[in-house]
């Protein structure tokens, strides 16, 4: 028996993913702007990731805790990236 579609059948990533128009960035906004405000909000979670581990234990606890790590490390990340886009001195 022939099988008509393949497996997993083809998609189109860019069909996937319709992002929500309703909050809109403005285009004039500058890099530097979007990676501090990038920034401010991964802070903003990793506080609120290490406030929500404080209240589990076990397993759930370092579930979330890994997930404050992965936060923390994109924050690096973009602050890397602020860094280099206005070397110090």
């Amino acid at each position: 028996m022939f099988k008509v579609t393949p497996n997993p059948p083809d998609t189109d990533p860019a069909s996937l993913r319709k992002p929500s128009t309703i909050f809109f960035i403005d285009p004039k906004v500058d890099n530097e702007t979007l990676l501090a405000h990038a920034c401010e909000s991964l802070a903003s979670a990793s506080v609120l990731a290490s406030d929500f581990a404080a209240l589990m234990e076990g397993p759930h606890r370092n579930t979330v805790l890994a997930i404050q790590q992965i936060i923390m490390l994109g924050e690096l990340a973009v602050n890397r990236v602020l860094d280099n886009l206005d070397p110090p001195g």
